[in-house]
């Protein structure tokens, strides 16, 4: 299952060149991250909650063409690997005035208890939705092949 988010780029987003800085494509990786968990019905709050976090082990990204101030952006998330441990995502942003692509990335995150800051097995409740979400995009896929 992939979801797409909307951005717009503010002016704090750009360097000295008038361009989208690098650093804010990770920071977007991580907004499409969250929107991804919350369409399948998983807040951040309640993992949190539960004492489980989800730091970032790999992140990756491929700078194809600059994004500039007040343009309008779509981010395409898509889950690409589940296991009890982590969960690896792949980005595309793309400039939605013309479509072209302007960034795709990758990220792996693990799941992690609180109480002892090592990776542990993430809870049958949030298994279970994200397992779904991963069975739904292998169809899709398999759908539009």
């Amino acid at each position: 299952m992939s979801i797409k988010t909307t951005l717009r780029v503010h002016f704090y987003d750009t360097d000295t060149m008038g361009v989208v800085h690098h650093a804010n494509y990770i920071r977007w990786f991580e907004t499409g991250r969250v929107e991804y968990l919350r369409s399948i019905g998983i807040t951040l709050t309640e993992m949190m909650s539960d004492g489980i976090l989800f730091p970032l082990t790999e992140v990756q990204a491929k700078f194809l063409h600059p994004a500039k101030f007040d343009e309008d952006l779509e981010l395409e998330t898509t889950a690409v690997e589940l296991t009890k441990v982590k969960m690896e995502f792949k980005y595309k942003i793309r400039r939605q005035s013309d479509g072209e692509l302007l960034v795709k990335g990758h990220s792996q995150n693990v799941f992690t208890n609180t109480a002892t800051g090592k990776i542990s097995r993430l809870p049958e409740k949030y298994f279970s939705k994200m397992e779904k979400a991963m069975i739904e995009e292998m169809a899709q896929k398999n759908g539009d092949n």
